[in-house]
């Protein structure tokens, strides 16, 4: 085989990440942003995307240069959907090498691990003939940088010299061992007939035959069939105790290990010029395929869903800026066959933190969530749901929404509420994301709202944004004080939000408003038949009864 000093340098190869400092990062541990399995859990961002090689935070990223990288590569599985069957390909075949690899390296018998490090390279040139005839004349349709560099690895990599001489050296080490049926082994014995020494006398491209006496007596030839047993065929392990089985194995492997001895100690040197300095990366972006194909088929549903997708502009994250247009949430437009009916929303300097009130089941848990999927998905380097948008990318998103009962046992529902906004305000920054729903409401309004009011003036100092979404309407109403006491320190304004009700019934619109208490009571109360007019009507219809 040609020898090459030739290594292509694939240490940059991302779909995700422009160049390898930022590549790195996230594994280093220094990335800046933060997503938490819990905050993911609690936005339902599983049900949008079943992810097994991965989990969301480790793609989650405020680096704006690492977003911009990524909505290129999204734009571009978005225009050629044969790229996501190419890479969708690609998984089985890379779990295999996997799978493989650890098999080689828990088997103690180095003939194994041979036929083993054969296999996975076997797979590996079927990978680069996939990319090769399916990849590559796809090239000139495509803007990003990540599928252009991808593309051209590629192309150096099935162009070169010595790609062309390992498949012919895998050819001829695939039909050399593969071709392999039986082996006749030479076995001396002792005066005692007992196994001295053994060695492998030749090997056959054809099992040996049974040798039953029947089978015997029909063979006329028989002295000449050199692959009929002189006696039966036994199983291998069939009557052996543990020690037996070793020994023979051992045996065996021993033999076999002397023969391909010379084969074994060049294939290693093959493995380690070509697949580990060459293509290996191919394994190392196996999460990152597994992501960009589960999230393009996410986005392709919530297309034929009717949702207009936007990649979003990325403003500094100093700005805290956050403006969507026609915003909506894709979890429920994944879930309903009707159109979902889109808010508008943003966070600016006279409201970078809302209280949203409304009716049960109005539109407020909805609207909360979206806004913390938006951070989301634009900071993956997804599109998202809406007409337009403009974002400050977050540090972290923090989430309180209401637990399960086996939670608060041993603290109580208020007592455990109390001790997850505490360990909120230990990490939050000014550049975090606050999403609170329904928090609070384990106690009394009016304790709620106290407890609540406090809350709310230690984030408004923090600068953080944030939604509360809440019934406790007395909160709401205190909005004026609140803000009269933390803007002249440097706190950020707090405004009210409210999930409008349109004669009687529910609108789903988010209103940027004061909440009318009175008002939004008596909805309620024509509603379920309690106003003035309904029980006069009633107490009408039963006095006509009796």
């Amino acid at each position: 085989m040609a020898e090459t000093n030739s290594i292509i340098d694939t240490s940059d190869i991302s779909l995700l990440y422009p160049d390898a400092d930022s590549l790195r990062r996230p594994s280093l541990g220094v990335e800046l942003a933060k997503l938490t399995s819990q905050t993911a859990e609690q936005l339902e961002l599983y049900y949008l995307m079943d992810l097994k090689t991965c989990d969301f935070g480790s793609f989650y990223t405020a680096d704006p240069d690492v977003i911009l990288y990524r909505q290129s590569t999204f734009s571009d599985m978005l225009e050629n959907p044969e790229l996501a069957h190419i890479l969708t390909k690609m998984i089985p075949l890379l779990n295999d090498i996997t799978e493989l690899r650890r098999m080689g390296a828990e088997s103690a018998a180095s003939t194994e691990a041979y036929l083993y490090s054969i296999t996975e390279v076997e797979i590996y040139t079927s990978l680069l003939d996939l990319l090769k005839n399916n990849l590559l004349p796809l090239a000139p349709k495509f803007h990003s940088v990540a599928f252009r560099r991808f593309a051209e690895r590629i192309n150096v990599l099935t162009a070169s010299e010595y790609y062309r001489d390992l498949n012919e050296r895998l050819t001829e080490l695939t039909s050399r061992v593969r071709e392999i049926k039986s082996i006749t082994i030479g076995v001396n014995l002792d005066s005692q007939l007992r196994a001295d020494k053994a060695g492998v006398l030749s090997m056959n491209n054809e099992p040996f035959k049974s040798g039953e006496l029947l089978d015997k007596m029909l063979r006329l030839d028989f002295k000449s069939d050199e692959m009929t047993c002189i006696a039966p065929l036994i199983p291998f392990r069939k009557g052996q105790a543990d020690n037996q089985q070793l020994a023979l194995a051992n045996a065996f492997n021993g033999a076999i290990n002397d023969v391909f001895r010379s084969s074994i100690r060049s294939w290693k040197k093959v493995i380690q010029m070509y697949v580990l300095e060459n293509t290996d990366f191919l394994i190392r972006m196996m999460p990152e395929i597994e992501f960009v194909t589960k999230a393009t088929d996410l986005l392709v549903k919530l297309k034929n869903k009717g949702c207009h997708l936007v990649p979003p502009v990325i403003a500094p994250m100093a700005e805290k800026k956050f403006t969507a247009k026609a915003l909506c949430n894709p979890i429920v437009a994944s879930k309903l066959d009707t159109p979902v009916i889109p808010n508008d929303f943003s966070f600016d300097e006279n409201g970078m933190i809302y209280v949203l009130t409304g009716p049960n089941r109005g539109g407020k848990s909805v609207i909360t969530c979206a806004v913390g999927i938006a951070f989301v998905m634009a900071q993956l380097g997804l599109p998202v749901c809406a007409d337009e948008c403009v974002i400050s990318p977050c540090d972290q998103i923090f989430t309180h929404f209401p637990t399960g009962s086996e939670d608060t046992i041993d603290k109580g529902r208020l007592g455990e509420e109390c001790s997850r906004l505490g360990a909120i305000f230990e990490e939050v920054t000014e550049d975090s994301l606050v999403l609170l729903d329904e928090s609070l409401s384990s106690t009394g309004s009016f304790e709620g709202a106290y407890i609540a009011s406090e809350v709310l003036q230690g984030f408004s100092m923090v600068r953080c944004r944030g939604i509360f979404s809440t019934h406790l309407h007395d909160l709401a109403a205190s909005v004026d004080e609140i803000n009269a006491a933390c803007v002249p320190k440097g706190g950020v304004k707090i405004d009210n939000l409210v999930a409008a009700i349109d004669k009687g019934s529910r609108s789903f619109k988010i209103l940027r408003a004061r909440p009318d208490g009175k008002s939004y009571a008596r909805d309620i109360a024509e509603k379920y038949g309690l106003s003035l007019e309904h029980i006069l009507s009633r107490v009408q219809k039963s006095d006509g009864k009796n």
